[in-house]
């Protein structure tokens, strides 16, 4: 083999070589961009989890409030009822 065939054969090595070394570096750099962008969405989906969590113990708690004023309508309004039927009873008959 001549020395010009032995460069040839080992500049072909080196281009293969230097052509896999390169999609190995895309490969890592694609798989790093794909680590920070699932990275993100871990960070945006749990942020949206506590939004839903506050949103959850909100709804609650005001479930609870219109509970209570639920209550004190109904306790008000049989109090002016009662308050009604007391004054109806004191009111002369009906005229006849």
């Amino acid at each position: 083999m001549t020395d010009i065939e032995e460069l040839r054969r080992r500049l072909e090595a080196l281009e293969a070589e230097v052509t896999t070394l390169r999609e190995d570096a895309a490969t890592r750099a694609l798989a790093a961009m794909n680590d920070r962008d699932v990275a993100e969405f871990r960070t945006e989906l749990r942020a949206n989890r506590q939004v839903l969590n506050a949103l959850r113990e909100t709804q609650v708690e005001q479930g609870r409030e219109l509970a209570e004023l639920r209550e004190e309508v109904r306790r008000g309004f049989a109090t002016v009822l009662t308050a009604v039927q007391a004054i109806g009873d004191r009111l002369p008959g009906e005229p006849g």
